[in-house]
């Protein structure tokens, strides 16, 4: 699957469009993490434990997105944009949604 986040893909000819597919995810940062950022926070330094949970979670986004794509028959998807907001009591949850136009390419 090829995936862009342009409106083509180089050297691609778009055959069809099969219309937009999203991948959404929502996840929790549990206390232990919360706490080690904390701290991170109070001495300065990068918040790798909310990195981490960052770069997962935005590859299961982008994981659903494609699965969606493969089950409409596309091989590309074109045009993808990644959203992140925070939710839940506190923003102690991330949604991390995924987007693009689903399309076959010759």
């Amino acid at each position: 699957m090829l995936i862009s986040t342009t409106s083509t893909i180089s050297g691609k000819n778009i055959k069809e469009y099969r219309g937009i597919v999203f991948g959404e995810v929502i996840n929790g940062v549990n206390f232990i993490k919360d706490f080690t950022a904390g701290i991170t926070n109070i001495l300065g330094g990068r918040a790798e434990e909310y990195e981490h949970e960052l770069i997962n979670t935005r590859a299961d986004a982008i994981n659903e997105m494609i699965e969606r794509a493969e089950k409409i028959g596309a091989n590309a998807i074109i045009g993808v944009k990644i959203d992140y907001e925070p939710m839940g009591q506190n923003s102690s949850m991330l949604m991390v949604v995924a987007s693009g136009t689903a399309v076959i390419i010759e």
